[in-house]
């Protein structure tokens, strides 16, 4: 597997387990975009809601342990690693790191130059939460995904440098028809406080 942004070989799986977790917090040198934070029309929250809060963490498929924790506030999130050092920005709730809620998602919005880019979350009634987003790192299932969203939305491509967008401007209800049809790739990770 590579990583675009970084261009480094991986095979370990743990390491898989983070670069998923991290498609969720960061883009990557191929992603769908669009022109405004995403649902279109719905008002952002000012803050996390509660019941979103804590601390999550994903399980390493390898090694069954726990890998690095998600700490949710009622600014936005932050990290810590197995010695519970902060790394990685934080990502505070601004003009640039939106939060919606709409259909029982939370839409999770980055924006990068004058692209927005989108995860979402998905709380379970265990208190896990599942995090999505359209993962276009493959090739092949690149091609398949894009294929899906354009017999939906019309899909414009646009290149700055290293990175590829694939610009759509869905209407709420076709941004949920893209949940519906798996277009969103998700894991799932467990609330521990």
């Amino acid at each position: 597997m590579l990583l675009c942004s970084r261009c480094i070989k991986i095979d370990d799986m743990r390491f898989l387990a983070l670069v998923i977790f991290w498609s969720f917090l960061l883009y990557s040198c191929k992603e769908v975009s669009f022109k405004t934070a995403q649902p279109a029309g719905i008002e952002p929250l000012k803050e996390v809601p509660a019941s979103l809060r804590g601390v999550y963490q994903m399980v390493d498929q390898t090694t069954g342990e726990f890998a690095d924790s998600l700490i949710i506030e009622s600014w936005g999130y932050h990290m810590k690693d197995k010695k519970d050092l902060d790394w990685l920005n934080r990502g505070t709730l601004s003009d640039s790191l939106v939060l919606k809620f709409y259909e029982n998602y939370y839409f999770v919005n980055f924006k990068t130059g004058d692209q927005w880019v989108l995860r979402l979350i998905r709380q379970n009634p265990d208190k896990s939460i599942d995090y999505m987003s359209i993962d276009l790192q493959d090739e092949k299932s690149t091609q398949e995904k894009l294929k899906k969203i354009s017999k939906k939305i019309k899909i414009k491509e646009i290149k700055r440098k290293e990175d590829t967008f694939y610009q759509i401007n869905p209407s709420p209800k076709q941004l949920m028809e893209l949940v519906k049809m798996g277009v969103f790739s998700k894991a799932k990770m467990n609330k521990v406080k």
